[in-house]
């Protein structure tokens, strides 16, 4: 066979796709030179055929001869067979229960498999035998579900909210108080959240929710430093003058200035952690997390540490040789000397987790059904604490993105690397329950950001450009099966970010274990124009965008384009070939809306005359969506408020002020401003007439 053949082969029995259909219906062949550089990130020798063959059989051999595989997941109602290794006959089985109940059976092995009796219950368990262990996971058939009951939330920023009390950028409190404005307000039933994952909070590169330090741990910026127990006994000291007009002009600051927020912070707690100890419940709420938290609370004091000594060093791969990885003797030696800075780390966390708690609480006693809703990023930053403490759960050679599409003719590349699929698996896919699980904490729905990688991620190999890719398959069998506990433990209803390039499988998976679609009016679209509300699938969340894409108002105005041309991501003619599009998907937009009767007669008919989002339209574009038979409907606080700017660009950095505009009114405002009212107005209207109330 030749070299380029027995590539290919070996490609295909390791995940990656060797054709795949792009958005415009066109088939994709991946290369020769792509799969062989995929092949050599997996660990395999392609050098030639001989050692190609011999790494693939080594690999299967070592399968082969174990007796029990690392991990099983299981459906609860389906059979339980348990593949079983080495060529024996029978086998004697030890189930320990999550529970600590031990069950042991004596089983005939049937063509590789030895069949359970019975039901098991819904958990993570061990099998034994002998010296040999196995993680049994015991899923359900399917997630939470949303239930026949219709409902409407509102989608914030929460760094975004403005209020006459935080400290420059949205915190705890300011959600408690939103809450209790939007349930009478809007009677909403829920509040969508970015993520709150831990940040570096450095402008303009470490700000983006959606590239965390850690996706384990939140962010300390969100905290309600005031009602951290201890604050009284350091608020004269802290609150001087110059800190108070600090606090104020950072308030008062058109977008978030994340590190003088983060320093003024930072000093607060560290002054209340060095006047109230921990407590028992602190150390014992710490030690439980386990080695997640040590490791990611040493990474944070290392950081700060060693930028301290040199303020040139920004990223662990530029730290002292000694210290870049977490199990070396250096690293030891720092955590030892250092225990009081890891467990103010520590310390941090748990009190972002009592007050997330105290607000989930409160959205749930104020009348919210769902109340906090979470968002789980995709994406770690390759310079972050998760691939300095768990770089071994992660492909060198590869990173993530996206193909060639409508929206990014050459391709995205995310710049972080893809999952090492066989380390988690031999692990027991410990580090993908925990970031679900951690991310749905103190919340009622949780949105997957990007669901295609529970099946497929598109890798772009080291020294290849995004439209040279490829995808790989994962485990979605296991992934999706594990999802669907931890939404059943949590009780917490689960949205899959199913936007771009998407299989069918996919969604058919998805919707069979009562996973919601998230569907944006922008998208909806087909030859004819805009599909109307009753083509809406009854299992989704329908919003009109997200923050990687214009508001309605700014769709409208192309406000969105004219940002990419002065950040020099396009240049004048893809200006104008835009524009000229925007005006067609203006005109079907207006077209769906009078065909729905969501427009007076004697409105303007023709798109092109209509150069702002006139309130007759945006309350008609709101109508729209809440009219569709979807279980959610979200709506944006900022096509509520009508806001022109959309929170992220993509493709910039500096060029544009990403991740950190604030809402256009503050809370004070939502309850007194008469335009805020207005809005406010609407949306409930449309929540009361489309029963979403």
């Amino acid at each position: 066979m030749p070299l380029d053949d027995a590539i290919r082969a070996a490609a295909e029995r390791n995940g990656v796709q060797q054709e795949f259909w792009d958005i415009f219906g066109q088939p994709h062949i991946t290369t020769a030179a792509t799969n062989h550089a995929i092949l050599t990130a997996l660990g395999l020798d392609c050098s030639t055929e001989e050692t190609l063959e011999t790494a693939l059989a080594e690999r299967e051999k070592t399968e082969k001869d174990r007796l029990l595989p690392p991990v099983l997941v299981v459906c609860q109602a389906d059979a339980m067979p348990i593949p079983v290794g080495g060529g024996v006959a029978e086998i004697a089985l030890e189930i320990q229960l999550e529970s600590g109940e031990n069950r042991r059976y004596e089983l005939p092995v049937l063509e590789g498999k030895a069949e359970i009796p019975g039901k098991l219950p819904l958990g993570y368990h061990e099998v034994r035998s002998g010296a040999h262990t196995m993680r049994l996971i015991v899923a359900p058939d399917s997630a939470k579900r949303a239930g026949d009951r219709k409902r409407a939330g509102l989608g914030v920023t929460l760094y975004g909210v403005r209020s006459s009390r935080n400290w420059g950028v949205g915190d705890f409190r300011d959600l408690i108080d939103l809450i209790h404005w939007a349930v009478p307000a809007l009677q909403a039933d829920f509040i969508a959240l970015n993520p709150l994952h831990a940040l570096h909070n450095r402008t303009p590169y470490n700000t983006s929710p959606y590239l965390p330090n850690s996706i384990f741990y939140r962010n300390f910026l969100y905290l309600d430093v005031e009602a951290v127990p201890g604050y009284e006994r350091i608020r004269a000291a802290f609150e001087t003058p110059e800190t108070l007009a600090e606090l104020a002009r950072l308030r008062a600051a058109e977008v978030v200035e994340y590190e003088a927020v983060a320093a003024l912070k930072r000093r607060a707690l560290a002054l209340i952690f060095n006047s109230v100890p921990p407590n028992a419940a602190c150390r014992n709420w710490i030690a439980a997390e386990g080695d997640l938290l040590r490791l990611y609370a040493t990474y944070c004091a290392l950081d700060e540490h060693l930028h301290a000594v040199d303020p040139n060093l920004w990223v662990w791969p530029e730290w002292p040789e000694r210290f870049r990885e977490p199990s070396s003797p250096a690293v030891a030696a720092f955590a030892q000397s250092h225990e009081r800075e890891i467990l103010f780390h520590g310390w941090l966390q748990w009190q972002i987790d009592r007050q997330l708690a105290d607000v989930q609480k409160r959205a749930r006693a104020a009348g919210m059904s769902i109340g906090l809703y979470h968002d789980l990023a995709l994406a770690t930053d390759r310079c972050g604490s998760d691939l300095w403490a768990h770089r071994a759960f992660f492909i060198n050679g590869a990173r993530v993105g996206s193909p060639p599409d409508g929206f990014s003719p050459s391709g995205q590349d995310w710049s972080f690397p893809p999952p090492n699929q066989q380390k988690h698996l031999e692990d027991g896919y410990r580090l993908y329950r925990e970031s679900i699980r951690k991310s749905m904490r103190h919340g009622g729905a949780l949105r997957i950001d990007h669901v295609m990688r529970l099946f497929r991620l598109y890798w772009i190999p080291e020294r290849h450009t995004a439209a040279q890719g490829a995808y790989v398959r994962d485990r979605a069998a296991d992934l999706v099966r594990i999802l669907a506990l931890e939404s059943v433990r949590n009780d917490a209803i689960i949205i899959g970010e199913d936007l771009g390039t998407v299989e069918e499988e996919v969604r058919e998976t998805l919707a069979r274990f009562g996973i919601l679609s998230y569907r944006l009016l922008i998208f909806e679209q087909n030859a004819e124009g805009f599909k109307p509300p009753y083509d809406y699938p009854p299992q989704a969340l329908v919003s009109t965008t997200t923050h990687d894409l214009p508001t309605i108002a700014g769709f409208w105005t192309g406000e969105d384009i004219a940002a990419r041309l002065r950040a020099g991501t396009i240049d004048a003619a893809s200006f104008e070939l835009q524009k000229n599009d925007r005006i067609r998907d203006k005109q079907r937009l207006l077209n769906a809306l009078f065909a729905m009767d969501l427009l007076p007669p004697d409105f303007e008919k023709d798109a092109a005359l209509i150069p702002a989002l006139k309130q007759e339209l945006q309350y008609a574009v709101l109508g729209f969506l809440a009219s569709t038979p979807s279980a959610l409907w979200l709506v944006n606080q900022e096509d509520m408020t009508g806001e022109t700017l959309q929170q992220n660009l993509p493709g910039t950095t500096a060029e544009y002020p990403n991740w950190s505009r604030k809402m256009r009114w503050s809370l004070e405002d939502l309850a007194d401003n008469p335009e805020a009212l207005t809005c406010a107005r609407m949306v409930r209207t449309w929540v009361e007439t489309s029963n979403r109330g």
